[in-house]
């Protein structure tokens, strides 16, 4: 998705000189074209995120569209107290790109991992909130909402490769995109590991199990009537997120089933430990908390089994 947002941000530049971007001494092999064709408006603030969100949210008081670019731990929760009494309580427009949610960066160790990044931006009801499924999405978000009038968090993930089948880079604000129908259950999920969610419904169907898959990239303003509509009549749903369980999409569709009064069971497919004591790639990280298509698709049949 890095290179998706950096080539569409290059182009949108090349429309309207307000967008600058900002860096906290990363995004090399992915911001070159940006820096290549708009020297001027690049800046690399180095290690120094908190001052990166200041010098934006003057930036964006002066008139200028700023993104600021750091991995989703220094992008969001280092300057949190920056952006929250400057670009959300003035309603300014500075985007926070933070790439490499929940376990992209599993190497780096527990500091790398953004893991509660959506349950801390999500709780302003005043800050978009995106988090894309795929490079495809990642585009189209970004030429949706890049001119909006307030904040905006954007969660990228690091596959500029991989798609979601069905989705098509279908992207709407306040919207869900609903991939795959079925009436057994509701699979619904975010960010890069729908990847995963999707293949699990794959798995589900030569065992008689048929999902309907909905991806949910607009987490704020979220697309409360669709979601309330998908799971209406449904027993069971699935949702499935490289998160912590509290706070993120979990929480959201839990809120909405009651408040919707709804007769639906949620399971919560996420991060329910912390995981200070272990390290590795993105592919053991989610074997070891549930995140992979065998153990979505068990955990569906678990679900259902159970009734």
């Amino acid at each position: 998705m890095r290179k998706a947002f950096a080539e569409t941000l290059t182009r949108l530049a090349a429309q309207d000189e307000r967008i600058l971007l900002l860096t906290g001494d990363l995004g090399f092999m992915a911001l070159e074209p940006f820096a290549e064709a708009h020297p001027r408006r690049f800046f690399n603030v180095g290690v120094a995120e908190q001052n990166m969100v200041g010098l934006a949210t003057g930036l964006a008081e002066g008139g200028a569209i700023p993104f600021v670019y750091s991995i989703v731990t220094f992008a969001l929760l280092r300057p949190y107290e920056f952006i929250r009494n400057g670009p959300i309580l003035h309603q300014w427009p500075v985007r926070i790109v933070g790439i490499g949610g929940g376990f992209e960066y599993g190497s780096a160790g527990y500091s790398h991992y953004g893991l509660e990044d959506i349950a801390v931006a999500r709780v302003h009801p005043e800050l978009t909130v995106i988090a894309p499924a795929d490079h495809q999405q990642t585009r189209a978000a970004l030429l949706a909402t890049w001119d909006l009038p307030g904040p905006v968090y954007y969660r990228l993930g690091k596959d500029d490769v991989t798609t979601v089948a069905g989705l098509d880079g279908h992207f709407e604000l306040a919207r869900a995109q609903v991939i795959r129908r079925g009436g057994d259950v509701v699979i619904l999920t975010m960010g890069s590991v729908a990847v995963e969610a999707a293949a699990a419904a794959d798995l589900l169907e030569p065992l008689g199990i048929f999902a309907t898959v909905v991806v949910i990239a607009s987490v704020s303003p979220p697309p409360v009537a669709d979601i309330a509509r998908v799971l209406d009549g449904m027993r069971i749903a699935l949702t499935v997120e490289a998160h912590y369980t509290t706070g993120g999409l979990g929480s959201l569709v839990c809120e909405v089933v009651a408040q919707h009064g709804l007769a639906c069971r949620v399971v919560r497919c996420g991060v329910g430990t912390t995981p200070r004591s272990r390290t590795g790639s993105t592919a053991y990280l989610h074997r070891v908390h549930g995140l992979t298509r065998e153990l979505v698709a068990k955990s569906a049949q678990d679900a259902l089994h159970r009734g």
